[in-house]
């Protein structure tokens, strides 16, 4: 009996579950679909790391002995869908039983069991052991929780793997956490560590071409293209990061540079996602650097709780509350995404930056996502689905189960508090401190009301009073509508009449 085994563009690793057990006979499937490419416009450097890294994949498969059908993106027979491409390819080869693995977004997992309603064929959908934590234990986990915090997961992920742990239990150098070590602002003079430009073969030639031709009417520069697109290149960058850059990686892993969107962090996360570097090993990898003496226990700490605890955490997050978590919009948020979130024009150089590292890379570091880009489309109530399907697109490293909950939970509180304690509402005077964005601007994060005033600032308050109703009992809170309370009411009128002055310009172009 012939079995098909589909393999996503996120699943390029010889670990996963749908691999496994192969008899001969057996065809492993990979196709490059335009519905895939399309359903939001993903940034071109995307669509090329990921088509060049499916087919670096397929190589090495054939190489090992399986039989692979790969379907490209220019195949004259392609029909520009999973669903299509799975159909041909039963026909053609007589498969009785189909395997996947689960995908990470709920859409593709609906249309699989959907295939498997059908009868046409058997289909095996096998959990994603990749990850560290199963759905079914994160929901275990959940069950008795009113409120789920990331940092109590995260320390029993420490506890179940053994990363750094002590004998007892105890967690190495006593605590759970070491940000009070971290986050330090950038000093002048700040610039990102040389990093790598990896060579581009045919394959990947041929890739950016036809990537090229077919989407650079896409948001996103295609070349340079730096990217790694093998396992052993993505292993490279792992060992660039632990070696020059993890031992300042806590200290500066929130600082924002001008020209520089990569200070220390890791460049890894795109690697991860799509499976050629596996979390367990990043972790190791990471810790022992610290065992060795070469990186501060700060930075490792830090570095592993992003992997251990906050990847694996909004992965649990996302298939808890799926379906409904996509439809949540707590603050009702529906104001249209402003055209410099594609431009980058805008005089708010922070946002700018920020934008321009998006399109240049297809990466901005998750400070700048979180408190920049993040922070103004909560402040000014943009639309909480348009927010979420661009940060979908433009990153090189999305996929819908980590980009929903960091972008509708995390940055837009659009979950009501599923995620975070409090929403991440900042002013202006938090990017002045943590960057050198505010030198250049042409707004000045100290003034609130007048001509030049950040417009930050006003929004900030103005989100508060018009959400007080929703936000007066957080526990986090008080301190701020205390402070908003003791404003004379000349004051609070003028702030927010800023406020609606900034929301004009916005929507005139004129920010």
């Amino acid at each position: 009996m012939t079995t098909l085994r589909l393999v996503l563009g996120d699943q390029l690793s010889v670990s996963l579950s749908s691999l496994q057990g192969m008899a001969a006979g057996d065809v492993v499937l990979m196709c490059e679909v335009m519905e895939e490419a399309t359903y939001v416009p993903h940034h071109p450097k995307k669509i090329a790391f990921l088509f060049s890294a499916m087919r670096h994949f397929a190589a090495e498969l054939k190489a090992s002995g399986c039989k692979v059908r790969y379907v490209t993106l220019d195949d004259p027979a392609n029909t520009g869908s999973f669903a299509g491409e799975v159909q041909r390819a039963i026909k053609d080869t007589g498969a009785q039983r189909l395997v996947v693995t689960e995908p990470g977004e709920y859409r593709l997992l609906e249309t699989f069991k959907a295939w498997q309603d059908d009868g046409q064929i058997k289909v095996d959908i096998l959990g994603d052991t990749r990850f560290l934590c199963d759905i079914a234990e994160f929901k275990a986990w959940a069950a008795p929780r009113k409120q789920l915090r990331m940092e109590y997961f995260y320390r029993e992920m420490r506890k179940k793997h053994g990363i750094l742990m002590e004998k007892g239990g105890k967690p190495t150098g006593g605590e759970w956490n070491f940000d009070k070590e971290n986050r330090k602002p950038p000093p002048r003079g700040l610039t990102s560590p040389q990093r790598i430009s990896h060579a581009k073969d045919d394959i990947t030639r041929d890739v950016l071409k036809l990537v090229k031709a077919r989407f650079s009417h896409h948001f996103g520069t295609l070349e340079p293209f730096h990217y790694a697109v093998t396992r052993d290149q993505a292993l490279i960058e792992l060992d660039h990061f632990i070696e020059k850059l993890l031992p300042k990686f806590g200290e500066y892993q929130d600082a924002m540079v001008t020209g520089e969107p990569y200070l220390y962090h890791a460049l890894i996360s795109s690697y991860l996602n799509a499976g050629l570097l596996l979390p367990l090993e990043i972790c190791h990898r990471a810790e022992t650097a610290y065992r060795g003496g070469h990186a501060p226990l700060n930075a490792v700490e830090g570095f592993i709780r992003q992997i251990l605890g906050w990847r694996e955490y909004v992965r649990g997050i996302y298939w808890l509350h799926m379906p409904t978590y996509g439809e949540m919009n707590y603050f009702a948020a529906t104001e249209p995404l402003p055209d410099f979130y594609w431009t980058a024009e805008t005089k708010m150089r922070c946002v700018s930056e920020a934008v321009k590292h998006t399109r240049d890379h297809a990466y901005s570091h998750h400070i700048q996502r979180l408190m920049v880009t993040g922070n103004f489309a909560l402040l000014a109530g943009l639309d909480v689905k348009e927010v979420q399907d661009w940060y979908l697109a433009v990153y090189s490293d999305a996929y819908e189960w980590v980009e929903m909950p960091n972008t509708l939970g995390m940055a837009l509180f659009g979950d009501g508090g599923i995620m975070g304690s409090k929403p991440y509402a900042a002013s202006g005077k938090y990017i002045r401190k943590m960057s050198n964005f505010c030198d250049t601007c042409l707004y000045n994060p100290e003034l609130t009301t007048e001509d030049n005033a950040c417009p930050f600032n006003a929004l900030y308050w103005d989100f508060m009073a018009r959400n007080e109703d929703k936000l007066t009992q957080n526990h986090r809170l008080p301190f701020i509508y205390a402070t908003w309370n003791k404003f004379d009411k000349a004051k609070q009128k003028a702030i927010r009449a800023k406020a609606a002055e900034v929301l004009g310009d916005m929507r005139k172009g004129a920010l």
